[in-house]
């Protein structure tokens, strides 16, 4: 592995990081409260951290190769996180630099999972940088590097490969830098029109702002969108954390009317109707049990069903005081997710939709033996080796969330906890149920704990087979 040029782009990925971090403490200076220090100290060492990397000598003809990639998107996010934690540690609001860590990769992962009892004591610029991180993270870090480093180049697509959420990284356009930046323009459309939604919805613009910033569930307030009060906020966000779910090459086909291929598309099909299915469920279950009206139900049943099913993390009332049906729905949910392409994480509708579509097939082949079944998404057949990529992701992902259950739950913290806190981790969701529900923390949990959580987080966010790749001997090898 080219270990020099891996570095080199670290480099210039801590010196896009620094200049992230300029937007907060503007809002520090702006407002003179008291992390104005911490951000200008923590801007300085990734600046300089970065530059000393990216003045790293390499052979002029190396290019990034799939060994690479792989190292450069989990390094990625693991600097990311190391240097994105500072600001917290530094500014004292998060004394132990453990918690700033989970605090921080739970921003970059956009899962939301948070170890802060009182979020509301936090300055403006932090309460600004912890939500920042989710839009950043959002399309993905190494997306953006990927779009305006010249020096990754044609090899980028083993990075943008790597990073993709979903089985397939399928380029819109024929170089891939010009993919990060369509998909990015769609990204940021989306977010600019959240921002100006919520605004006429009564919101200021620095709230507008943190709750436009990606599908991650960091709020400025402790009750989350349900301290607004408002019908409008509640019902706007869940249009957008929908919209966020859906895989955004889709967004480019309407740029480009072709509105058929959208209309055809069978994952957002599935997509939309696991979330009309699971929200009407609900709606009528806690009609009259929890909430007074139809309107009452429908608007908290969408809102919590969208919230999960495209792991954002957001609340807008205590689920858990809705029936077990309800629960048990939303924590089905959990290991759904949004669309492959999509800021969301969990397992994806795609992959769902093709172990649906590889069981109906065996059934098929017990009652004709003799006869060859394709399976095919859209009109096209998948490859049996995509197809094992997906069944093995399923395999491991339960694996992971099994034996990772069964470790957190030494800490005492009961069955729902220990569950739901790894599939909240493991699916880049942020609340849980029990331990890890809607109106706790994840602050109890010991040190060890939390790191085995964050490495969940950011196993999660990158797929699994991206990180655990670099954890084989194999890959190291010459």
């Amino acid at each position: 592995m080219k270990s020099k040029l891996v570095f080199k782009i670290m480099g210039y990925l801590l010196l896009l990081l620094a200049v992230s971090m300029i937007p907060p403490f503007l809002i520090a200076l702006f407002t003179g409260q008291d992390d104005m220090m911490a951000f200008l100290i923590s801007i300085a060492v990734t600046a300089v951290t970065g530059f000393v990397l990216m003045r790293i000598k390499i052979d002029e003809k190396s290019t990034v190769k799939n060994r690479e990639g792989l190292a450069i998107v989990t390094f990625g996010w693991l600097f990311a996180s190391i240097f994105g934690a500072l600001p917290f540690f530094i500014s004292g609001y998060i004394p132990s630099y453990i918690d700033a860590f989970f605090e921080t990769v739970s921003g970059f992962t956009t899962t939301g999972a948070t170890i802060l009892t009182d979020i509301e004591v936090l300055p403006m610029g932090l309460l600004f940088w912890r939500s920042f991180a989710h839009w950043i993270g959002g399309m993905g870090i190494l997306v953006v590097a990927v779009a305006i480093l010249q020096m990754v180049g044609s090899s980028g697509f083993h990075i943008f490969k790597a990073e993709s959420p979903g089985p397939i990284a399928d380029k819109i356009a024929p170089r891939i830098k010009d993919t990060a930046k369509i998909l990015y323009t769609a990204y940021v459309a989306i977010t600019l029109l959240e921002f100006v939604l919520l605004m006429f919805g009564g919101m200021s613009a620095y709230e507008s702002a943190i709750h436009t910033l990606g599908t991650g569930g960091f709020s400025t307030r402790n009750a989350s969108i349900g301290a607004f009060n408002s019908s409008y906020i509640t019902i706007v966000i869940s249009i957008f954390m929908i919209m966020s779910g859906v895989n955004f090459s889709l967004y480019y086909l309407i740029f480009k009317r072709k509105f058929r291929d959208v209309y055809k598309n069978s994952e957002l099909r599935l997509y939309l109707g696991v979330i009309l299915a699971s929200t009407i469920a609900i709606a009528i279950n806690t009609n009259a049990t929890v909430y007074a009206n139809w309107f009452e139900s429908f608007k908290h049943a969408l809102f919590q069903v969208s919230s999960l099913v495209t792991t954002t993390g957001y609340t807008s009332f205590d689920y858990e005081q809705w029936d077990t049906f309800s629960q048990a729905i939303l924590f089905m949910l959990m290991f759904v997710g949004g669309s492959a392409g999509s800021t969301g994480g969990s397992i994806k509708v795609i992959r769902i939709l093709a172990l649906i579509k590889l069981v109906k097939r065996e059934f098929i082949k017990i009652l004709h033996p003799r006869s060859v079944v394709t399976v095919k998404i859209d009109g096209q057949a998948m490859a049996d080796d995509t197809l094992m990529n997906i069944a093995s992701f399923f395999m491991l992902y339960m694996m992971i969330f099994i034996f990772g259950s069964i470790i957190v739950a030494t800490e005492g913290v009961g069955l729902s906890g220990a569950a739901s806190s790894v599939a909240a981790t493991l699916g880049n969701i942020g609340p849980g149920f029990g331990f890890v529900g809607p109106t706790q923390t994840y602050a109890a949990f010991s040190s060890p704990i939390k790191l085995l959580l964050s490495f969940f987080m950011i196993l999660g966010r990158l797929e699994l087979f991206t990180v655990l790749a670099l954890l084989t001997p194999k890959f190291w090898r010459a």
